[in-house]
């Protein structure tokens, strides 16, 4: 019986360390793929963001406002990597590095934006369902520069049309 009970209990926080990770991953799909729903369900609805600067508002309010603002750039690409994540209970706690890298059209130049920053989140199971409950946006540095583009994917498109839809639906 106590072999079973542990094993149901790491079967349980695997679970939810999956859950969250997943959650971490489809916020970085969706302001890539500048999908709102995908970005909503990452956020519980009374949520908080801080990103510094660029916004302090609600989780939710932060993808409409990073949404819209991404098409100011021509490409962005966002990876998160280094999750650490400590559950108790219900709520949990992470941080995830993330490198965002932006492009956008100057004149005839490409300027491109590095960002390296973390997201410290904390979180929360409700009706079965983790989301953030708060995410502060720390940027530990970065840097701006003009780029000589090398030619894109004409396939990779920033909505529902990209082929990762074709097999991933619209999570």
């Amino acid at each position: 019986q106590v072999g079973r009970s542990l094993m149901a209990d790491f079967a349980a926080e695997l679970a939810d360390r999956l859950a969250i990770t997943d959650k971490i991953y489809r916020y970085c799909r969706s302001v890539d793929r500048l999908d709102v729903a995908v970005g909503h369900s990452v956020f519980h609805e009374d949520s908080h963001a801080d990103f510094g600067a660029s916004y302090v508002g609600p989780g939710r309010g932060w993808i409409d406002f990073i949404c819209v603002e991404h098409l100011r750039f021509l490409h962005h690409s966002h990876q998160v990597s280094n999750i650490i994540i400590e559950i108790d209970g219900d709520r949990a706690g992470s941080e995830s590095y993330v490198t965002a890298t932006l492009r956008r059209q100057d004149g005839d130049h490409i300027i491109q934006h590095e960002f390296w920053a973390r997201y410290v989140d904390t979180w929360s199971k409700r009706d079965g369902d983790w989301a953030i409950d708060t995410r502060h946006c720390i940027v530990d540095y970065g840097s701006t520069r003009e780029v000589d583009a090398l030619p894109g994917n004409p396939r990779s498109k920033r909505d529902a049309s990209d082929p990762s839809y074709g097999v991933l639906g619209g999570s």
